[in-house]
């Protein structure tokens, strides 16, 4: 009986949900997100709290109703959680061409173009890579945790380029997001920033979370956020006006190579957010139009067959273009 077969049998013994088994002594204290993740490892952590947030999700002993994460298990108890029912998502299917490296039943890999938005929000109600993924993938899209929506794993910038993996069935999407909680994917980054980096290569640390003075914005903190890692590579020069680089990331947070880069005074070009351009700067990479940052490589474990998976785009035409121009300064 392989380990899949077995979760299975002793996860779906209730056709209402899932039914953990009773609490072992080992066990006991433990609180309950934590137990219903291991128990049930269908789910991630995230997706066992929105369902014990839904009214009547979650029974003690097919009884007690809770919606407490931090509740603490007792030796005995057994558990029952029932999913919500799967909702039509909001977004709408667009007919937005794809530039799709890889495809199989469980994932498709691409190569998002800087502008493309990963997610509808506030004022880009549509036209995002969510509405492309509901037309080319439709209901092979389904997901855990009550709304139907294309499985994001992980999200880039939208003014940045490059490689993302979208997950195609629950089951390829809790795999995949254990891999990228855990830091297990290889995931390079080129970049170009202002400034000459002295050094070949090297590490920048810190914990990245809300600016206090400007909510809109991240930046390192000196207490609380999130624990980051970016080591940087040197792959070229322009002078003294900039550099070309490569990031490997040894954690992903958000706008983390952008925050980073800037705390050692060598912000990326065309970002306006966390960094102004040298009194020196050309027009061209003064003026251009977005960060110079291109996700180019991406490595992962298949969530079905555990296979290595590796995948690589190329710089787009206009970060080989501002390539070329600061060539022509040296």
């Amino acid at each position: 009986m392989n380990e899949l077969n077995h979760f299975q049998e002793a996860s779906y013994t209730n056709p209402e949900g899932f039914v953990t088994q009773k609490v072992s002594e080992t066990s006991e204290n433990m609180r309950l997100d934590k137990f219903l993740t291991t128990e049930i490892r269908e789910l991630s952590r995230n997706q066992v709290i929105r369902a014990l947030n839904e009214v009547g999700a979650m029974r003690l002993n097919d009884k007690r109703v809770i919606h407490d994460a931090d509740h603490k298990v007792k030796c005995g108890e057994q558990y029952v959680l029932t999913l919500p029912k799967v909702r039509d998502a909001e977004p709408c299917a667009q007919d937005i061409p794809l530039n799709i490296l890889y495809e199989d039943d469980d994932l498709l890999v691409l190569n998002k173009p800087a502008g493309l938005v990963v997610h509808p929000g506030a004022g880009n109600a549509d036209g995002t890579l969510v509405n492309a993924l509901l037309a080319h993938c439709g209901d092979s899209l389904s997901g855990i945790g009550g709304v139907r929506r294309p499985g994001i794993v992980h999200r880039i910038d939208k003014d940045t380029s490059g490689i993302l993996v979208v997950a195609k069935n629950d089951f390829a999407h809790v795999r995949l997001s254990e891999q990228f909680s855990k830091h297990t994917v290889e995931r390079v980054y080129q970049a170009f920033v202002w400034g000459l980096i002295p050094d070949a290569e090297g590490v920048i640390s810190g914990n990245i979370g809300r600016s206090a003075t400007n909510r809109q914005k991240m930046a390192l903190v000196s207490s609380g956020g999130k624990h980051a890692v970016t080591h940087y590579r040197r792959l070229n020069i322009f002078g003294k006006i900039a550099t070309h680089i490569a990031c490997v990331l040894e954690t992903g947070r958000t706008h983390q190579i952008r925050v980073h880069m800037n705390s050692i005074n060598h912000s990326l070009i065309g970002d306006q957010t966390y960094g102004t351009p040298p009194k020196n700067a050309p027009e061209f990479a003064r003026y251009f139009p977005r960060q110079a940052l291109h996700a180019g490589i991406l490595g992962f474990l298949h969530p079905r067959t555990n296979k290595k998976m590796m995948f690589e785009a190329p710089l787009p035409l206009d970060l080989k273009e501002l390539k070329a121009a600061l060539e022509r300064l040296k």
